[in-house]
């Protein structure tokens, strides 16, 4: 392969439809009260709102993360028998959320009190910034980085 190129400038102009932010993500869980349990409890999450969709025969659970203008929505669809998510190799989509922390060491040595295990905390050399990884109950890859 050779030497990693790091393109953009971060000056590019932005489209005419102005994209500000990110509004939410959505993740499909396969045992919908151990996620939920997982998102709110042990991560602290705060509830928006939860329902269940009789139409559908799921129950979707909208949290907040974080506060104030920089707050995302996570859509938790709570389905009957999804299909298992590839991990290994890594497939086309999705590869992992990340959650902006202070202090990775710190945030990982909670979750580890939480009985939530932790990658080591390693210097991210894109950014120069520590970062680790965990997974949530279904397996999907949560990053915590500085």
């Amino acid at each position: 392969m050779g030497k990693e190129t790091i393109r953009g400038s971060g000056t590019e102009a932005a489209p005419s439809f102005a994209l500000r932010a990110v509004h939410h993500v959505a993740i499909i869980v396969s045992d919908y009260e151990k996620s939920k349990d997982f998102y709110v409890n042990k991560l602290g999450f705060g509830v928006v709102r939860e329902l269940y969709r009789p139409e559908r025969q799921d129950w979707k659970l909208d949290l907040r993360v974080g506060e104030g203008p920089d707050a995302v929505e996570l859509e938790i669809f709570g389905e009957q028998n999804p299909p298992k998510r590839v991990n290994r190799p890594e497939a086309c989509g999705l590869r992992h959320l990340a959650f902006r922390v202070e202090d990775a060491r710190a945030a990982a040595e909670e979750l580890e009190r939480r009985g939530i295990p932790c990658e080591p905390v390693r210097l991210d050399p894109c950014t120069g910034t520590y970062a680790t990884f965990f997974f949530d109950p279904d397996g999907l890859p949560l990053e915590l980085h500085e």
